[in-house]
């Protein structure tokens, strides 16, 4: 097929004294950080649903782009293999090595699901040739099962056993695809797995019919050879009021209730940790302290407009919080950087869709940088580790931490203390300091 971006090169790493718009200033692919080359702690992946599918379409208008890709129409089999042309060159002339998609992302949905499955074995074979001369990998996929009306009460948490039949047979369709193109994951977004009303809805039930859809998935998964990791991606509002996989405490205490942390992990979006009150780095950090941690969706939202508005992240404090977490937790295994991200309703060139992405991981390679700098600087952790010394240093505290200690102990030894001293400052604006220090200094 013909080139589809001209007069848009393959981007080149030029330092951060480069003023080209169409370079990267940070990513620089084989550089060693922290012990191995940046496109592998980073793992980035191409969203097919943004980068090839949105147009900037809004609630109050049309959209802007025209992401035909040389195709005559939209909602057609000729459009659906030219976005996989597309993408293919759009991930070689940035060097992403990983991509990840919805079902319908992929086809026009149909009114049969026999002959949507076909059209996505269409598709599969399609990429799968591609994935043989350009080495691209799955990430993960997923089905969407929150667009089509059917799912207006939701999927796994539907009132009707009909459409639950429905989501099963695309989760299934989701699996065998991810096997056939080799990849190391399956996502569960429950984009309409809440409620409107507890007027109308028995949360039990729906909770039980969620984690049965998720067994079966494993099963049926494991049955057929599929390795991948399985996902739970939180997100506490939108569409829904009121969405079960709230945020990442709330989808770990689901996964342990129901027997699941064997086979799923969270994949955390940093916009859905904002929507649910808490910043990314928090989410992630309750992801690994749960040992939950597999993936990432990276974006950012506007906190000024308060809903997901799914931005490409340039906030260079979040991607340092961010990467400084996931180096904590060991990095990424199956998982990686999903950008989850779409460019402005502006912005709505192919020329703008490659400075939206350079942006996205310029923003997150440089967090990399200074997050294995805040790590071997070692004064963040030193001061940790020195403010739950008590622990350590005292055979109480020890018997604590060992479980070893009764409650009638304790007391006595309070009682024998006399007034306790206050705890220790936390220092949090000298940490704070150190942080600018090693981000600017």
């Amino acid at each position: 097929m013909a080139e589809i971006f001209t007069g848009l090169p393959k981007v080149e790493y030029k330092g951060s004294g480069s003023k080209d718009p169409l370079a990267f200033k940070y990513y620089d692919a084989g550089k060693v950080v922290f012990g191995k080359p940046m496109k592998d702690h980073l793992k980035f992946a191409m969203a097919w649903w943004h980068n090839l599918c949105a147009t900037g379409t809004d609630m109050f208008g049309p959209g802007t782009a025209t992401k035909l890709f040389g195709a005559e129409a939209y909602g057609t089999m000729e459009h659906a293999h030219a976005k996989v042309e597309a993408a293919f060159e759009f991930m070689d002339k940035l060097g992403i090595e990983y991509f990840c998609f919805h079902d319908v992302d992929l086809v026009p949905e149909a009114a049969d699901i026999k002959e949507t499955n076909k059209r996505i074995d269409e598709i599969a074979e399609h990429i799968a040739e591609k994935q043989k001369t350009d080495g691209k990998k799955l990430l993960w996929d997923t089905a969407n099962m929150f667009s089509n009306p059917r799912y207006m009460n939701g999927a796994g948490s539907s009132n009707s056993a009909e459409v639950f039949c429905f989501a099963a047979a695309q989760v299934k369709k989701g699996i065998d695809v991810s096997k056939r193109l080799g990849g190391d994951g399956y996502v569960f977004w429950g984009g309409r797995e809440g409620y409107e009303t507890l007027l109308n809805t028995d949360i039990g039930f729906e909770q039980e019919n969620i984690a049965a859809l998720m067994k079966m998935a494993v099963e049926y998964g494991r049955s057929i050879g599929f390795a991948g990791d399985f996902y739970i991606e939180p997100k506490p509002k939108e569409p829904m009021k009121h969405q079960y996989d709230f945020d990442a405490a709330t989808a770990a205490g689901f996964l342990k209730k129901f027997g699941l942390a064997k086979d799923f992990k969270l994949n955390i979006e940093a916009n859905h940790a904002t929507l649910a009150g808490h910043t990314f780095q928090h989410d992630l950090r309750i992801a690994a302290v749960e040992g939950v941690f597999g993936s990432v969706d990276a974006n950012q939202g506007d906190l000024l407009l308060g809903w997901d508005t799914d931005e490409f992240p340039f906030n260079v404090y979040d991607t340092t919080f961010a990467m400084y977490e996931i180096l904590k937790a060991g990095g990424f295994t199956k998982g990686g950087l999903n950008f989850d991200s779409k460019s402005r309703r502006p912005s709505y060139t192919y020329e703008d869709m490659f400075k939206s992405f350079i942006l996205g991981m310029d923003a997150f390679a440089l967090g990399l940088i200074k997050a294995a700098a805040l790590i071997e600087d070692g004064r963040i952790d030193a001061f940790v580790k020195e403010r739950y010394a008590s622990y350590e240093t005292t055979e109480y505290g020890r018997k604590i931490r060992n479980g070893t200690a009764t409650l009638e102990e304790l007391a006595g030894i309070a009682e024998g203390l006399g007034a306790p001293a206050l705890p220790g400052s936390g220092r949090q604006e000298e940490l704070e300091s150190i942080v600018n220090q090693v981000l600017f200094g």
